[in-house]
Formats: C-alpha cells, sequence, structure tokens
C-alpha cells in the first residue's frame, strides 16, 4: 500500500511538472536555457551559432541581419532580413535600444544569438503605441555578419588639418584602410554611390597628408593607387567612362604598366566608342598577361564593337551616295571602303586570328 502511495505521488508530480511545462509562456520556455548577461534578468542570450575573434568592440560599425518579436507573435515588429543586403549600424548612433547595443558587444563576428530583454532594457514601462505594448518584453534574433573598428577613423576624421598631420602616418594608413574596407563594402552591396565616397574621402586624406621625406611620398603614392582603380571601376559602374578614364590615368601616373588601369581605360573607351584607344590600351595589358580571359575576351569585344561600327558607317555612306549612281557605265561611282583589322591574342593552337573589317 505505501508504495502505491509513492508511485502515485510521482505521477502526480510528473503530471503537474508536465502539465506546468505544457502551459509556461514562450518567452519563459526560453529562459530556461538562456545565460544572465549582466546578473539582473534584464539581458538573457542564447548562441545559436559561435563566432569567431575577438567580441563587437565600442563604437564600431556593424554590418547586422535582426528580428525583433513580441511574444504570442509569429511576426517581426521589425526585420532586415527581407533586405537584400544586411545593414550598416554604428554603435552608439545607429542601434538606439539599449539593451541591443550591451547585447551586441558579446557578439563576435559571425555569431547568430537570441536576446531576450525585460521592459528597462527595451522600450520601458510605455512601450512604443501602436506596434509595442506597455511594459513589454521582446526577443531579439541577431546575426553579425561583419563589423569594422570605426572608432579610430571616426575620431581621426573629426580632426583639424593640422592635427590630422601630427598623428604618424602609420595611423593615416589605418584610417584609410578602414575607409577602403568600407568601401568595398558599399561596392558588394552594389551601393556605388557611397562606396565612392568612402574611396574619395581616403584620397582626400592621404592628398593632405604633408609628407616629410620620398619614402612618406611613395608610401602615400602606394596607398593611392588601389583607392584610384576602385573610383575607376566604381564610375564605370555608375555609366561615368569619363570620370572611369580621369581615375585610371590617375593610377597609370604612379605604375605606367599596371595592368587593371590598363584595363580599366580598355573599358572607359569602349564606353566611349574610342575603339582604337581601347585596342592600344588593352594590347599593353594583354603584353603584361597574355592569358588573361578577361583582358582577352574585351579585346574581342572591342574588335566587334569596331567592325560594326565601320558596317554602320559603310551603310550610311553608301546610302548618301546612292542617288548620285547612274545606270551608265562611264558615269558609274566607285566608292571604296578602307581596310582596318585588328590583331587578336594567340588562340589556344598558337595561331594569330585576324579580324578583317571591309
Amino acid at each position: 500500500t505505501s508504495s502505491c502511495k509513492k508511485t502515485t505521488k510521482v505521477h502526480f508530480f510528473l503530471a503537474s511538472t508536465l502539465i506546468s511545462f505544457l502551459f509556461i509562456s514562450p518567452f519563459a520556455q526560453l529562459r530556461l536555457q538562456m545565460e544572465d548577461v549582466l546578473g539582473d534578468g534584464g539581458i538573457l542570450k542564447e548562441v545559436i551559432q559561435s563566432g569567431e575573434g575577438p567580441p563587437v568592440p565600442e563604437n564600431a560599425s556593424i554590418l547586422i541581419h535582426y528580428s525583433a518579436f513580441l511574444e504570442y507573435s509569429d511576426q517581426p515588429f521589425e526585420t532586415t532580413t527581407r533586405c537584400k543586403y544586411p545593414r550598416m549600424m554604428k554603435l552608439g548612433r545607429d542601434v538606439t535600444l539599449f539593451g541591443l547595443q550591451l547585447g551586441l558587444l558579446t557578439m563576435k563576428k559571425g555569431e547568430f544569438s537570441r536576446f531576450l530583454f525585460q521592459p528597462d532594457y527595451a522600450y520601458g514601462d510605455l512601450g512604443c503605441p501602436p506596434f509595442i505594448p506597455a511594459a513589454a518584453e521582446v526577443l531579439y534574433e541577431v546575426h553579425i555578419v561583419d563589423y569594422f573598428d570605426s572608432a579610430q577613423m571616426d575620431d581621426f576624421i573629426a580632426l583639424s588639418l593640422e592635427e590630422q598631420n601630427s598623428f604618424p602616418l602609420s595611423t593615416l594608413l589605418k584610417v584609410v584602410d578602414t575607409l577602403r574596407g568600407f568601401g568595398n563594402r558599399c561596392f558588394n552591396q552594389s551601393n556605388y554611390y557611397n562606396a565612392k565616397d568612402r574611396y574619395k574621402q581616403a584620397v582626400r586624406l592621404l592628398g593632405n597628408r604633408e609628407t616629410q621625406n620620398d619614402a612618406d611620398k611613395e608610401t602615400i603614392q602606394t596607398a593611392l593607387l588601389p583607392l584610384y582603380l576602385n573610383i575607376s571601376l566604381t564610375e564605370l559602374r555608375l555609366d561615368s567612362p569619363h570620370k572611369a578614364l580621369k581615375y585610371s590615368n590617375k593610377a597609370l601616373e604612379i605604375d605606367r604598366t599596371n595592368t587593371k588601369a590598363l584595363f580599366r581605360c580598355g573599358q572607359a573607351y569602349l564606353d566611349l566608342h574610342e575603339y582604337e584607344s581601347a585596342h592600344r590600351c588593352l594590347i599593353s595589358a594583354q603584353a603584361k598577361k597574355p592569358f588573361d580571359v578577361d583582358i582577352n575576351n574585351l579585346l574581342r569585344r572591342v574588335a566587334m564593337c569596331y567592325k560594326k561600327s565601320i558596317d554602320q558607317q559603310k551603310e550610311l555612306y553608301s546610302k548618301m551616295f546612292q542617288h548620285l549612281r547612274s545606270p551608265v557605265k562611264d558615269k558609274c561611282l566607285l566608292i571604296f571602303s578602307g581596310f582596318n583589322s585588328f590583331l587578336l591574342p594567340p588562340t589556344p593552337s598558337g595561331t594569330l586570328l585576324l579580324l578583317a573589317c571591309c
């Protein structure tokens, strides 16, 4: 009898525990598997996917995807996941939610985590009507794609020109490298105008530098070269071949044999329909890299465009002089078109392709 009573009590305890668990709120269930970040229960965290490297530094600029939920809601009241690219946010400026700011500082690059914020760390006792009720507890799912330690960059840019020149050249180069990284990220997201602004800002900082010796001048020229190439490519994406040509030539002033600069010039001249100039630049680039696929493909494209242009001119001139023609043989007007050719890159068999335009 006593054993039956004990068994009944155990069954009753298990049943009551199961019932309690089934009727526990979703956020309460999450709390059971989350860690207390600050020790006061205001910010709870669960790491879904670990990141790598050091945690996000203060005042960093982060590339982030996040979604925010209220309890019992399947749809987020705020999310960036519908955007094609992650959002770039500056800590202390763009991140306004106090709890989220503190939570991000515990994360690493590539990390995906959940945060549960109490009202004091979220929207307070008043909430944010009509979307967020008063004293609401909120859940954030956060993925840090990447981050840039931009504090040094922001502080440096805020200085006067005289103060900037008082810093060692190595500091300037770090700032320029950070700006270029920002620009590259914007470019990869097809945000070409912002990318161009970042690149040009880096160029201005380098141009404002008062150099003391030839070694510093050479270092600055080396830092300018990839920036000019990046601006040139960005201008091509923005359909500005004249500006692209300008910055490609600036790059060639630093390195006359730079293959990328010659290739950019070829692209710009092609867009400007200056086929002979495009051909000349690409042949120079091909001399440095004879089997480069991009260079050889662009050379073929230039040749095809040039042939098409010649054919269109022939047709135009033929129509212009058509009314001068006479059925009498001795009054016939013979119109000869010039013979133009492009020498294309070597084929796999080692022969030369000759494209004749006549």
